[in-house]
């Protein structure tokens, strides 16, 4: 949904232009594809990091517009709520110490972010969901004044026909609903791109999408939504059900949903693409004057515009993306799994486990989706996201263990050798992978952090209200000093 769009409303014709134009992009991309028209030579990684901004109390701050007027940085961005920015990190190969040049960006670009907003009253917070929101805090006028939003908006609730139900199930329990998509505002993500050409795409895709469980119990790190503590990673609950474009009625008929983990492992890119088409009605049915064949033909490299902004409606947790740079069309796999946070070098530990894992297990000649039921795949990513470090996971050759087991006895040591195969130095594998490594022997994430620090304050006499202020402002203050979260103290 990055794409700027202006305010309007749509036609009955608008609607059916964009289905032809649609469907007419997507046989210009089987094309591309068919006649090798993308970029192979190298598998570039990128980076955006979505950021809350609160205020002196740890409440949210309303004011992205004047942050980003402060910051005056363009790889700061608006995001969904006024509570929100993105910063978008430019691709660079991984080959040596680029991991930790790009943890010294984002750092510097955070630090320096972070002072800017201290000027008109708000800080930086990388956190999945901010645990100081309130139903209050998430009215349709918390979202970002920008016509792409406010269609959206329209959009999602005309095609639903009524309000959003949220109904989230943990150790304690969730019923609410709401009349705007602002929910969805809570849920702040870090995105990991790979760069990747069309014949490798799919092992790539498949390879996310295997581990994406374990991603999660690693990396939670949002155990609280207006005040109760339910997932280990709520976002992942709370993204499904703030977007659902679907009625009661349609959910019984199997009527698949925008936020969608899949149904299969893939062959082609094209499989995904093709999936989007076939089964998800436009949101934003917004048609361009290029006509792609004509570009094509003419050598040149067509947008696919409508086809991009469809892919943008469709919130896959592993998402194909076309793109063209310098007139060269590219492939990218982005993994939106992970919250963001909770600090600099625990997202940079989370990329590299992520990428050395999804390098090895996408050059195995035996790939682990050969023996792993994508059914069982869906069911790691909703144990990991309920039950955060202490989830148990189902992995062929091992069976159901834990995952930080798994991690520890098996992933850890593909990781390194799929980093090594990257070209990453040896010592930036050690201490991001060490960070892993680390949680998974102490038992502690961001999550665990978290509700055990809020379960400290409240223990020593604290309401629920109150310690989620004070936890927030002590996240805040480890995560600006870039200590790892598993080294954090937990203290009432």
């Amino acid at each position: 949904m990055g794409e700027e769009v202006e305010a309007r409303s749509f036609t009955r014709a608008d609607r059916t232009r964009y289905r032809q134009k649609v469907r007419r992009c997507l046989d210009v991309f089987e094309r591309m594809l068919r006649e090798a028209r993308f970029d192979a030579s190298q598998q570039l990684v990128g980076l955006e990091i979505e950021l809350n901004l609160v205020d002196d109390t740890g409440d949210p701050a309303m004011r992205n517009q004047q942050v980003l007027d402060a910051i005056a940085n363009p790889d700061f961005q608006t995001e969904l709520g006024q509570f929100n920015v993105e910063i978008n990190v430019p691709p660079v190969p991984l080959a040596g110490s680029a991991l930790v040049e790009l943890e010294d960006r984002v750092r510097r670009d955070l630090n320096a972010g972070h002072h800017a907003a201290t000027g008109v009253g708000a800080r930086l917070m990388m956190i999945g969901v901010l645990p100081t929101l309130t139903r209050s805090h998430l009215r349709s006028d918390a979202l970002t004044a920008n016509p792409r939003y406010r269609l959206l908006n329209e959009q999602v609730f005309a095609a639903r026909g009524e309000d959003l139900e949220l109904a989230i199930d943990g150790p304690e329990r969730l019923r609410t609903s709401a009349d705007s998509i602002a929910p969805e505002a809570a849920c702040t993500s870090v995105q990991f791109h790979l760069q990747v050409g069309p014949v490798d795409f799919p092992a790539h895709w498949n390879a996310a999408q295997a581990i994406a469980g374990v991603q999660l119990a690693v990396g939670a790190n949002s155990p609280y939504l207006f005040g109760k503590e339910l997932w280990r990673e709520t976002r992942i609950a709370l993204f499904e059900q703030a977007t659902d474009t679907r009625s009661d009625e349609l959910k019984e008929q199997g009527v698949r949903p925008r936020v969608w983990f899949g149904e299969r492992w893939i062959t082609s890119i094209f499989d995904l693409f093709e999936e989007n088409v076939r089964y998800f009605p436009a949101l934003l049915p917004i048609v361009d004057d290029e006509d792609p064949a004509e570009v094509l033909d003419a050598g040149d490299t067509p947008s696919l515009a409508e086809l991009r902004l469809h892919n943008g409606t469709i919130y896959r947790w592993n998402r194909p993306v076309y793109d063209v740079v310098d007139g060269v069309p590219h492939l990218r796999v982005e993994n939106r799994v992970l919250p963001a946070g909770p600090t600099v070098a625990d997202t940079l530990a989370n990329a590299a486990l992520w990428y050395g894992l999804v390098r090895m297990l996408a050059e195995d000649d035996r790939p682990v989706w050969s023996r792993l039921s994508f059914a069982a795949a869906e069911e790691n990513f909703h144990a990991g996201a309920r039950h955060g470090i202490d989830a148990r996971v189902f992995w062929p050759g091992v069976g159901e263990v834990p995952a930080t087991e798994l991690v520890l006895r098996h992933l850890l040591p593909l990781a390194h050798e799929g980093l090594a195969r990257f070209g990453v130095d040896t010592a930036v594998r050690d201490r991001l992978l060490g960070i892993i490594e680390g949680r998974c022997i102490t038992g502690g994430n961001g999550a665990h952090w978290q509700v055990e620090t809020v379960r400290a304050m409240q223990r020593a006499g604290s309401n629920r209200v109150a310690a989620l202020r004070r936890m927030a402002l002590r996240y805040a203050d480890h995560m600006h000093a870039n200590e790892p979260v598993h080294t954090w103290p937990i203290e009432p």
